[in-house]
């Protein structure tokens, strides 16, 4: 087996490691670059392998940074399977088109107010791509044995935790076995059931975005009560930024709990992006995949307002005008989708609050609200940032070294090599030390286009 890595090395986006054996080209993961700009650019270069080469992909999980590239994949010429769980399927139908959108958006409005060094601007890709690459998904199992094309290679998933249909790949061509763990969930998160624990591979590719730091003990529930509380004390806004897939579920989760129990006001509150809104409603569909009873998902699901429309998102202004209110919108780290009209209309005034509820990768608006920046560009204006930021870092629905620690203790013996990957070189190099360490195990970083002989 031959290992490349051509995404996720010394940056948390853009995860692609295809593995060759035998003349077979497998692709693991398939996910666009996001946030620092030079990491965005690579999304326009042609990939290190022609994608008509390619025989098979396997996707860990839905998010646009291991998914979101297949679209350009299946345009330039990749014809094989793309093989993913049933909730993963059901979640790229969601988010490869509303990327799409997103693309096809900004380009037409790049063009229309004309902040663009290209003429004309074009979207990475378009709806099309996006519905043709669709057609290409093909789910399965977890815990069954598949064969890859030509027989040479098998594989197989198990539950990773982070959001539904997320999984750890094993891959074997009967002799050498390989697990990419993809990103691993946390063992208590109240929505999403546990990551399932692996006893066994001679490789392994690990995530580490939060491999130097532990999240923060205290109940999130505390916290999100002050800021609310506090907010609304003001008359202000709470606007909070949320990852559509996973986060804004567990968000309203936790709104629901607050509210059942009396802990804050009975505030509107707004689920304002039609992706999350189309997410929210497949907890129903994949009621293996989370903790929720019926009962509860539909309380947790049925206790807020769904703004589908532009005309809808529009008319909460009209609606609340002057009334304290909970708007949840995607993008999570602020790079796109609807939440930006709430910024340019909120982020102004200091009664509001803009919360961000978990890891904002470097380059991202997110990451510089979060870090202190004091104007913010939005669609090409720039805007003062008057409101309280703030951060819920303990929602994130990725493992803390410690639990990446503790889900890696589970394996009988130590892989011949751990190779970390989906990490900031900080935290990467940081949680090398601490496996080392605690586990006496061989780990190498990866970096961008590092090529291992298996």
């Amino acid at each position: 087996m031959k290992l490349t890595f051509m995404g996720a090395t010394d940056t948390v986006t853009g995860s692609k490691y295809l593995l060759e054996d035998e003349g077979k080209k497998i692709l693991i993961d398939c996910g666009l670059f996001q946030g620092l700009k030079e990491l965005r650019l690579r999304n326009w270069n042609k990939l290190p392998v022609n994608p008509g080469d390619i025989d098979a992909v396997i996707l860990t999980h839905a998010h646009i940074d291991h998914s979101g590239y297949l679209p350009i994949l299946v345009r330039d010429g990749f014809k094989g399977p793309v093989y993913c769980t049933e909730a993963t399927k059901d979640l790229c139908g969601i988010l490869l088109p509303d990327s799409a959108h997103i693309h096809e958006e900004d380009a037409e409005r790049a063009n229309r107010h004309g902040y663009t060094k290209h003429k004309p601007a074009l979207p990475l890709y378009t709806g099309e791509d996006a519905e043709a690459a669709l057609k290409h998904l093909r789910a399965v199992e977890f815990g069954k044995d598949y064969a890859l094309p030509g027989d040479i290679l098998t594989f197989s998933m198990s539950r990773a935790g982070h959001i539904l249909g997320a999984a750890s790949v094993k891959i074997s061509d009967g002799q050498t076995s390989l697990v990419f763990s993809g990103d691993l969930g946390r063992p208590h998160d109240p929505v999403i059931c546990a990551p399932a624990h692996i006893q066994e591979a001679d490789y392994l590719v690990l995530e580490s975005t939060y491999g130097d730091r532990t999240h923060d003990p205290g109940d999130p529930l505390d916290r999100l009560e002050s800021i609310i509380n506090e907010t609304a004390a003001r008359g202000g806004t709470v606007v909070i930024p949320a990852f559509a897939v996973g986060r804004a579920q567990g968000i309203l989760y936790y709104l629901h709990e607050l509210k059942a129990a009396r802990r804050i006001a009975d505030l509107p509150v707004y689920l304002d992006s039609p992706m999350a809104i189309n997410v929210t409603k497949l907890l129903k569909k994949h009621s293996s995949e989370h903790r929720l009873s019926a009962q509860k998902c539909g309380a947790v699901c049925g206790g807020t307002f769904y703004t589908q429309t532009p005309e809808q998102s529009k008319a909460i202004y009209a609606k609340n005008n002057g009334v304290p209110c909970i708007i949840v919108s995607a993008s999570g780290m602020a790079t796109g989708g609807r939440v930006l009209h709430h910024l340019k209309h909120f982020i102004g005034d200091p009664r509001n609050t803009i919360l961000f509820a978990g890891y904002q990768a470097a380059g991202t608006r997110g990451a510089r609200l979060v870090h202190g920046e004091k104007e913010v560009k939005i669609h090409g204006h720039l805007y003062p940032v008057r409101a309280q930021i703030d951060n819920l870092d303990n929602l994130s629905a990725h493992a803390d070294y410690t639990e990446i620690l503790d889900w890696l203790r589970h394996f009988r013996e130590a892989p011949r090599k751990v190779f970390l990957t989906h990490g900031e070189s900080e935290a990467a190099s940081s949680l090398k030390f601490k496996i080392e360490e605690h586990l006496g195990w061989s780990v190498d970083i990866a970096h961008y286009l590092d090529q291992e002989e298996l």
